[in-house]
C-alpha cells in the first residue's frame, strides 16, 4: 500500500501497525479501498448500493481477525459509510476498525461510520474502535460513530471503543438488542481537550432471559471541552444491567451525565453509577515527592485512568 506519512501515523494510531494484516482486511483512504482480502471463512464484498461493505464470517470460525481502518488526508472530505458484519453461529473472531483524520486546512473533515453487526447463536465477537485526529488549521476533524448490535441467544459482544486525542467533535451512538443468555460489555475511553465536543449515547434493549449488559465509560476533558453521556438499559425479561460513568473533569471542562433504567418486569435487575470529580490532590503530591512535576504527575494519573 502506498501510504503518506500522515496516512502512516493514522494506521499505527488506531491499529498498531501501518502493514498489511494477516487474514481479511479492507484499508480505506479518502473515500477509497485501497487494499481489500478475504480468507477462506471470512468473506470482504463492497457494497453495490451505497459505500461500505458486507463482511461474511462463517459459522464456526475461530481465531481469525478482520480489519477495517480508515484513513482521510485530504481537507474537506466528508463521507457516510455502511459496514454490515454477518457473524455466523459459534464463531469466535477480533474486528479492528477505527478511523484517523488528519487536517492542516481551513474545511472541516467528516467520517460518517455506520456500523451493524448480526451476530448469530452462541457466537463472540471482540471489536475495536479507536478514533483519531491531527493537524494545524481551523477545520475541524469530526467523527460520528453509529454501533447498531443484535445479539443472537448465548452470544457475545464485547466492545472497546476508544477516542485518543485530537477529535473536535463526536457523536457516539449505540444501540444493542440482546436474545436469551446474550452478554454486551462495552468499554468507553474518552480524552478531550481545547474546546472538542463528545456526546456518548447508548440504549440497550434486554429482551431475552438471562441477558446482561455492562457498559463501563471512563473519560477525561481537559481545557474547555465538553461531554455528554448518557445511557438508557431497558430490562424487559429477566435480566442484568449494569452501567457505570466515570471522569476526570479539569481547568474550564464540563461534563454531563444521564443515567436511565427502565424496568419492565420485577426480575430486571439495573444498576447505574456515576462519579465526576477532579484528580485527587493527594495523588498529584505523592507522585510530586517522587520527583515528578505536576504536569508528569497529572500525565501519569491520566494515562492509568484510561487503561
Amino acid at each position: 500500500m502506498q501510504l503518506t506519512d500522515e496516512e502512516k501515523q493514522i494506521f499505527c494510531e488506531v491499529t498498531g501497525t501501518f502493514e498489511v494484516p494477516e487474514g481479511a482486511y479492507n484499508f480505506r483512504v479518502n473515500g477509497k479501498s485501497i487494499g481489500r482480502n478475504s480468507t477462506d471463512n471470512i468473506d470482504v464484498v463492497p457494497k453495490k448500493d451505497k459505500s461500505g461493505l458486507d463482511i461474511y464470517i462463517k459459522p464456526g470460525t475461530k481465531n481469525e481477525t478482520v480489519h477495517i481502518p480508515v484513513a482521510i488526508s485530504v481537507i474537506g472530505l466528508e463521507e457516510d459509510v455502511y459496514n454490515d458484519f454477518h457473524i455466523g453461529d459459534n464463531a469466535d473472531v477480533i474486528i479492528v476498525a477505527g478511523c484517523g483524520i488528519y487536517n492542516c486546512g481551513g474545511q472541516d473533515s467528516v467520517h460518517n461510520g455506520i456500523h451493524r453487526f448480526h451476530v448469530g447463536k452462541n457466537a463472540k465477537i471482540k471489536y475495536i474502535e479507536k478514533h483519531y485526529g491531527f493537524g494545524k488549521g481551523p477545520g475541524g476533524k469530526i467523527l460520528n460513530p453509529t454501533t447498531e448490535v443484535e445479539l443472537g441467544e448465548n452470544s457475545e459482544a464485547v466492545l472497546e471503543l476508544e477516542q485518543i486525542r485530537g477529535v473536535d467533535s463526536t457523536i457516539r451512538t449505540t444501540t444493542a438488542a440482546l436474545d436469551k443468555s446474550a452478554k454486551l460489555i462495552v468499554k468507553e475511553r474518552l480524552l478531550t481537550h481545547g474546546r472538542q465536543t463528545v456526546e456518548s449515547v447508548y440504549h440497550v434493549e434486554l429482551n431475552g432471559q438471562d441477558s446482561t449488559a455492562d457498559i463501563d465509560s471512563r473519560s477525561i476533558a481537559q481545557d474547555y471541552s465538553r461531554q455528554l453521556f448518557k445511557a438508557t438499559i431497558v430490562g424487559n425479561n429477566k435480566c442484568r444491567g449494569h452501567s457505570a460513568c466515570d471522569a476526570i473533569i479539569m481547568d474550564g471542562a464540563e461534563v454531563h451525565a444521564i443515567p436511565a433504567l427502565d424496568a419492565k418486569t420485577k426480575n430486571a435487575e439495573l444498576i447505574h453509577e456515576a462519579a465526576i470529580g477532579k484528580i485527587a490532590s493527594v495523588e498529584l503530591t505523592k507522585l510530586m515527592t517522587l520527583g515528578l512535576t505536576q504536569k508528569e504527575a497529572e500525565s501519569r494519573i491520566i494515562n492509568g485512568f484510561l487503561r
